[in-house]
């Protein structure tokens, strides 16, 4: 019995000891290990931006139908997190936006211009870049199209 003990005890400081590198305003603060095996899609967005704008129901949207994927946001303008609050509040971002960049994660680079919608797999590929606003609809066929070619 003792031994069962002790070996939930050390399974429990294990999870507990995994560094979450991976800042995230509006949502959970996480790391690349957590991300992996789950299909994610990064929005890059700006406040200037007026596509961007027009996109973000659209992304909250989408993300609410597919809870088997993840949906983060990016600013273009790399805000901290004191910036990026009222923004984000102001344009009604339900989804969650990264704080670290996304090519610290996955190697994307900045887009040339935004919005800019990047699609990865459960290993942790960037499998397709768009580079125009999408909508809900757009967005909900391209990602069952993804999934049937794995």
């Amino acid at each position: 019995m003792k031994i069962k003990i002790i070996q939930l005890l050390c399974v429990l400081v294990l999870f507990g000891c995994q560094k979450n590198d991976i800042d995230v305003y509006n949502g959970s603060d996480t790391n690349l290990a957590k991300l992996n095996g789950k299909w994610i899609v990064v929005n890059y967005w700006a406040d200037w931006c007026a596509p961007c704008i027009k996109e973000i129901p659209e992304l909250n949207a989408f993300a609410k139908e597919n809870d088997d994927l993840l949906v983060f946001t990016f600013n273009f303008d790399f805000l901290e997190v004191d910036d990026l609050e009222p923004i984000a509040e102001r344009f009604n971002i339900e989804v969650p936006s990264l704080i670290t960049h996304p090519n610290e994660i996955w190697g994307i680079d900045t887009p040339p211009a935004v919005p800019a919608t990047f699609f990865i797999n459960p290993k942790g590929e960037v499998v397709l870049s768009l580079f125009r606003p999408q909508t809900k609809e757009e967005l909900n066929n391209i990602y069952i199209q993804l999934k049937k070619s794995i």
